[in-house]
């Protein structure tokens, strides 16, 4: 039995591109491995904060107060989510060409030193290596390449994070050109479900 770490950041909950190919992934890895179990936190309908000035020593120092105390308890949940995943698919759109300020709030959550990475002589390393994840994204442009590919802060962004923790077995979907009409959008998706339904046969592959 393995666990599956579900991950929405849409702030969008109607014709959300990037809602339907993570649950178009769900599905595809639950038929492929049955006894997966599935944790779903959604980042666009129920947001982790900002970190302020009330509650930054919560995650970043030794927590005193009651917003503090709740901030380093949302922060043990995440990162208690997190660890026990064996996959974590995330679907991030790109907002001004970077990423959701609601999936940066995770990041700021889950990334807590001798939790999820550690300080050493030799620099910081990562403490959640041998995990898989699986990154969906929607864009309006296309950004994977050609002329606009400089602007894409995204993709980097994400895996210079989730690398910082130890997670390097990352695989990138990418549905682009979304803001280019109703047929642009439409191959995009399923473009992006060929690559999902491809990518899903390898967990019965690791179920078997």
């Amino acid at each position: 039995m393995s666990n599956l770490l579900a991950i929405n950041s849409s702030a969008n909950t109607g014709e959300s591109v990037s809602r339907i190919l993570i649950d178009e992934a769900v599905s595809q890895i639950l038929a492929a491995a049955p006894n997966t179990q599935v944790v779903r936190r959604d980042l666009g309908t129920h947001p982790v904060p900002h970190l302020t000035t009330a509650n930054l020593a919560g995650v970043r120092g030794v927590p005193a107060t009651t917003d503090e105390h709740a901030a380093r308890a949302l922060s043990d949940e995440l990162i208690a989510e997190l660890k026990s995943a064996g996959t974590v698919v995330i679907a991030a759109p790109m907002y001004n060409f970077s990423v959701p300020t609601g999936l940066r709030s995770w990041f700021d959550f889950v990334l807590r030193a001798d939790e999820t990475f550690k300080y050493s002589e030799a620099g910081p390393e990562g403490l959640l290596k041998g995990k898989k994840v699986i990154v969906l994204t929607s864009r309006g442009g296309l950004y994977s390449e050609g002329p606009a590919a400089a602007a894409d802060f995204q993709e980097p962004y994400l895996r210079h994070l989730l690398g910082f923790v130890g997670i390097t077995d990352v695989t990138f979907i990418h549905a682009e050109k979304i803001g280019y009409g109703p047929d642009a959008r439409a191959a995009a998706i399923t473009g992006a479900k060929g690559q999902i339904a491809k990518l899903a046969q390898t967990f019965a592959t690791v179920a078997a």
